[in-house]
């Protein structure tokens, strides 16, 4: 399914229990709103155009600003305020996921021989 957006289109590619991959294209000046994802990781892949990532940095007062052009990708960790600009028209694949807990194990006993 295509879904219009005011920078833009998204196609979802896949949805599941791990992960979101969509489509994005845009056009030169688009740009999607400041945001965050609480939980999930961000990542862009550009296929084809130029897209400038911006991050604005929870433990420090800076913008980071990253250009990724074809072949290129980046990634965004949760909690952190983001967002895109095209600035070449542009086909980018976005995929959402959850960062898995290596130490999430809560232990009751340590076990025995």
């Amino acid at each position: 399914m295509i879904s219009g957006k005011i920078w833009g289109s998204t196609e979802l590619i896949e949805a599941n229990g791990a992960l979101e991959f969509h489509r994005i294209a845009t056009r030169k000046g688009g740009v999607c709103s400041k945001h965050l994802h609480e939980f999930k990781w961000n990542g862009f892949y550009v296929e084809s155009g130029t897209l400038l990532i911006r991050v604005w940095q929870n433990d420090y007062d800076l913008v980071d600003e990253t250009v990724l052009h074809t072949g290129d990708w980046t990634k965004v960790k949760p909690g952190v305020m983001h967002q895109f600009e095209c600035l070449e028209d542009c086909v980018a694949f976005e995929v959402y996921w959850a960062e898995f807990n290596h130490n999430d194990i809560v232990r009751e006993t340590v076990g025995h021989s």
